[in-house]
């Protein structure tokens, strides 16, 4: 029957994360993520060089080899090898969780040691987070929709100060930072956006971001925020020289704190292989969040010989797949070899960085939203009418906000636990874990015999926002004694 009507058997059907796109569309819709991203992954380079005595030229070759290893470790995500990568559409670049300690670690150190014992610090954090990635992916059962729902939401609702911040200009110290040029052009690009969005059809509505931010740059360039020195000052090629600061130290102070951040930084990846996998339609299991975990932590060990920094996952990406619908893993590996070659050449750096932050702040104000929505969507099949979730996801949310709201409220805290406590996304998620195991695993429920998470025990849709699910587990799946997915087996 199946031949007659022509329609492919589930064993031959190529899911969409597989699909390779034509050449064209598949590199107009990498370079769409390498533009949403590439503010993100200069912007700790351009903090840390300055820290650590770096002049303009070598914060500029620090920059240069940040993008060369987040091309690296995107590669490692998506293509993937052995039991590495989680091989989703997953975009890798340098975390922000690490810069503060980074810069602390600088100024500590003297200019000729501070790079060399960062480095050294690095190395140690990624290779001790990938011999914990097996254990740490454990942890994915307890992530069901009310956890994953909160810590999605999170994720978009930390990264829009990110984009308001871009808008006003980016610089706070700035003449013209919230000018109203700077807050109009933010505006202008995000109008653009949302009309390209409406009004194109099929791949133009895809790339509708790209084509806004190439838009939004052209029409700064009379208003005056599109300045071309960099590209004027840019060599052709330039390759981020092995071990150029120095060969690594290794300072016990320094690895702590780096440590903390691969931990933070494990947490806020296995939020987002989740959010991701979810949007995706292909839910990350343990394996997946496993080989996600051992592309981060790789990519961080490997990264000082470079010279570049701990890696982590880019939520801002997230939010581009939700948007685009392009959910194909080879798109964003595209990015990834874009992104290498961005390293090896500052000239073409140098013209995605041409457009101007409050440009790229409009645009993010679109991209960033839409992963608050999916995690808004993601609550509302997460049966919040049921036991403690509404408790669990008002306490989570607030105190997520924290440091969104109040960015100085834990000051007076020893600053090791800024590492955590300044990041809402690691806050949240720890704080939702928690109250679900108290009131859904060892609460009233687990005491009434119900120790399954009554956000999916009724509800077909609440692994796939709203999309009918088997009401059990498929065979392949084995489940524990309260119905839920027992650890997935070896590769």
């Amino acid at each position: 029957m199946a031949a007659k009507t022509g329609r492919q058997s589930e064993g031959d059907r190529i899911h969409p994360v597989d699909e390779t796109l034509p050449p064209f569309k598949m590199f107009t819709s990498g370079l769409q993520h390498v533009a949403a991203m590439y503010a993100g992954v200069v912007a700790p380079p351009m903090i840390v060089g300055p820290a650590c005595g770096l002049s303009a030229t070598e914060t500029a070759f620090l920059m240069g080899a940040s993008l060369f290893t987040a091309g690296i470790a995107t590669l490692l995500q998506t293509l993937g090898f052995w039991k590495v990568g989680a091989r989703l559409p997953f975009v890798n670049g340098v975390s922000f969780a690490g810069v503060t300690p980074m810069v602390a670690i600088g100024k500590a150190q003297g200019p000729d040691d501070a790079l060399p014992v960062i480095f050294g610090a690095v190395i140690v954090a990624g290779v001790l987070g990938f011999l914990l990635a097996p254990y740490f992916s454990k942890l994915v059962r307890f992530f069901p929709p009310v956890v994953t729902g909160t810590v999605i939401t999170l994720i978009g609702v930390s990264l829009l100060p990110v984009a308001f911040n871009w808008s006003q200009g980016g610089n706070d110290r700035a003449p013209d930072y919230g000018s109203l040029t700077n807050i109009g052009m933010a505006a202008l690009t995000f109008l653009i956006v949302l009309v390209l969005r409406r009004v194109l059809r099929g791949f133009l509505q895809q790339i509708a971001i790209l084509l806004g931010l190439v838009a939004g740059t052209l029409i700064a360039i009379p208003v005056g925020i599109t300045h071309f020195s960099a590209l004027s000052q840019a060599s052709l090629i330039g390759f981020p020289t092995p071990f150029h600061f120095g060969a690594p130290q290794f300072d016990i102070a320094a690895i702590v704190s780096m440590c903390l951040v691969m931990l933070v930084c494990m947490t806020e990846s296995t939020a987002d292989m989740l959010a991701l996998g979810r949007i995706v339609d292909r839910p990350a299991d343990e394996r997946t969040i496993e080989g996600g975990l051992r592309a981060d932590t790789l990519g961080t060990a490997v990264s000082p010989l470079f010279n570049g920094f701990a890696n982590s996952a880019f939520a801002q990406n997230i939010g581009l797949v939700a948007m685009t619908k392009v959910r194909s893993r080879f798109v964003v590996a595209t990015g990834g070899l874009i992104l290498i070659v961005l390293g090896l050449c500052p000239v073409a750096a140098s013209v995605i960085s041409l457009v101007p932050l409050p440009v790229l702040g409009g645009a993010g104000i679109v991209l960033f939203g839409s992963v608050a929505a999916s995690g808004i969507q993601t609550l509302a099949s997460a049966a919040m009418e049921k036991g403690d979730n509404a408790l669990i996801v008002a306490a989570a949310v607030g105190i997520g906000l924290i440091p969104i709201a109040a960015p100085d409220f834990y000051h007076h805290l020893p600053k090791d636990l800024l590492v955590v406590l300044d990041s809402g996304i690691s806050t949240g998620c720890l704080v939702a874990i928690v109250l679900n195991l108290a009131f859904n695993h060892f609460g009233r429920n687990a005491a009434d015999g119900d120790t399954a998470d009554p956000t999916t025990a009724d509800d077909p849709a609440a692994a796939g926002h709203g999309h009918p699910e088997p009401s059990s587990p498929p065979a392949s799946v084995p489940t524990d004694e309260a119905g839920e997915p027992a650890a997935a087996p070896a590769h």
